[in-house]
């Protein structure tokens, strides 16, 4: 529906000017909605179908992967006789299934979903009902050593047109620099808005410590968590809690939509933009149609107070988000995704703080399957899908990088019988699946009155160079894990 317009301050003017030229996005094109609009959710495809019920559309989904993965392996016979003459048959039947058909089966999955995802509507509440009175919110931010960034970031989240009552903890894990005076003094500021910021300083124990160090303060229903280089949309607080609340009974958390705030800094950062818009939002958006979002990731979402607490808090992880949302679902929790809840990260420009980040997210998969895999598998809820195919993963990326990437070499040799005319047929659905989600995204961009900035280079380079990176540092991040190497940050 259209939004109403209403007046800019100059408050608004100076935050939205600051995403433009440190974020992926262009200037803002409009207002945001009064604490009364309806938040309608990004939709399209799925509205104009007939109603399906949620496991009727979960079992299509299913049905179209696995016709793909029977036609796939249909017409990978003759290649796995080929194959399996130079290693065993039984060997070219796994690595064929690891790098073309259960691919295929997952991008066919993804697909269906998407184009069946009919998202309940979402709708503001007024902030005098007494019924729908706005919860109390809590947002948590672990910070060690953010000078740089602590005061915008403090600053975008006292933006938040959230119309409830929010108090701002950061966290200081023992900085050496100056992000506690910095915090201290904006803590001693009254903006007239009621948005307060406290300051908890601690000693240098880890992110997870520190967190938990601040849950033991929160006295409100909702506790979110950012981090300390995380720009808020200003109606992403909002939007998420009212996705939060309008989800089904059970729902403990809902995860926001997480996009990289520095894309124009060099080709690395225009690659990661698109893996965040594209990949990453196609991955949460089909996991939150099934319920079962299997990463309420760190960097932004909401949570209900109770439950993080109950679940004991945040875990002594490398992945502490993700083995949260696991111990979560374990306990019979659903996870939802708000695509329209943005926030802007600052994500690696450098390729060794790249690799480690992503090897870290590797490990904390494996942290959370060790803990809570089996549990959540045992439940045989639509999560345990999601929690099989993270068991498939390690060895798919194993089979990219020992198979895959030197199949590619030995077919510019003129060698097809690792990497052939076969493995290119799951390109059309990774093409398919990139153009919906485009137009999805783009949907949701234009729902906050934002565009998506033009970046063609690292569109193309995403869907073709993007894998052959991030597969070799996953399994770095699984070996890792196996050997229990030292964590780092």
């Amino acid at each position: 529906m259209d939004h109403p317009k209403v007046r800019i301050t100059k408050t608004e003017e100076k935050t939205r000017a600051r995403i433009a030229p440190t974020g992926s996005r262009d200037t803002a094109r409009g207002s945001a909605p009064s604490a009364e609009t309806d938040l309608t959710p990004s939709t399209w495809f799925g509205n104009s179908l007939p109603y399906l019920q949620i496991h009727t559309r979960f079992v299509i989904a299913m049905i179209c992967g696995m016709l793909w993965a029977t036609l796939s392996t249909w017409l990978a016979l003759p290649w796995f006789a080929d194959l399996g003459e130079l290693i065993t048959l039984p060997l070219a039947i796994a690595v064929i299934a690891g790098i073309a058909i259960l691919p295929g089966y997952l991008t066919a999955f993804l697909i269906t979903s998407l184009l069946l995802d009919r998202p309940r509507a979402i709708k503001a509440m007024p902030t005098g009902a007494d019924r729908q009175r706005w919860p109390g919110m809590t947002l948590l931010v672990a910070a060690f050593d953010e000078e740089t960034h602590i005061g915008e970031t403090i600053e975008y989240a006292l933006a938040s047109d959230y119309p409830g009552k929010l108090h701002v903890i950061v966290a200081d894990d023992g900085s050496d620099d100056e992000t506690a005076a910095i915090v201290a003094k904006m803590a001693l500021s009254n903006n007239g808005s009621g948005k307060t910021v406290e300051l908890l300083r601690t000693e240098h124990t880890g992110k997870a410590e520190t967190l938990n160090a601040a849950l033991a303060k929160v006295r409100t229903d909702l506790v979110a968590t950012i981090d300390a280089d995380t720009l808020l949309g200003r109606q992403s607080l909002k939007r998420a809690t009212a996705r939060l609340i309008s989800s089904i009974d059970g729902t403990d958390a809902v995860a926001g939509a997480v996009m990289a705030r520095n894309s124009r800094t060099n080709f690395l950062t225009r690659l990661q933009e698109w893996d965040y818009q594209l990949g990453i939002a196609s991955i949460k958006r089909s996991q939150a149609i099934w319920q079962s979002t299997l990463v309420s990731q760190g960097s932004f979402s909401v949570y209900r107070t109770k439950a993080v607490k109950a679940a004991g808090g945040w875990p002594d992880s490398i992945g502490e988000d993700i083995v949260l949302t696991w111990a979560l679902l374990a306990e019979g929790a659903t996870i939802g995704f708000e695509p329209t809840a943005l926030a802007f990260t600052e994500v690696p420009s450098r390729f060794g703080r790249l690799a480690r980040q992503r090897s870290r997210w590797a490990r904390g998969m494996i942290e959370g399957l060790k803990a809570y895999g089996f549990r959540i598998l045992r439940q045989r809820r639509m999560a345990s899908h999601g929690i099989v195919i993270n068991l498939l993963f390690p060895w798919m990326d194993l089979c990219y990088t020992f198979a895959f990437l030197p199949g590619i070499v030995l077919a510019c040799t003129g060698n097809f019988a690792i990497v052939g005319p076969l493995t290119l047929a799951v390109l059309p659905l990774n093409l398919l699946l990139s153009g919906l989600m485009l137009r999805m995204q783009r949907n949701v961009f234009d729902e906050v009155h934002l565009s998506i900035r033009t970046n063609p280079t690292g569109f193309l380079s995403y869907l073709f160079l993007y894998q052959p990176l991030m597969s070799p540092l996953a399994v770095i991040g699984y070996v890792q894990e196996v050997f229990r190497r030292p964590r780092t940050w």
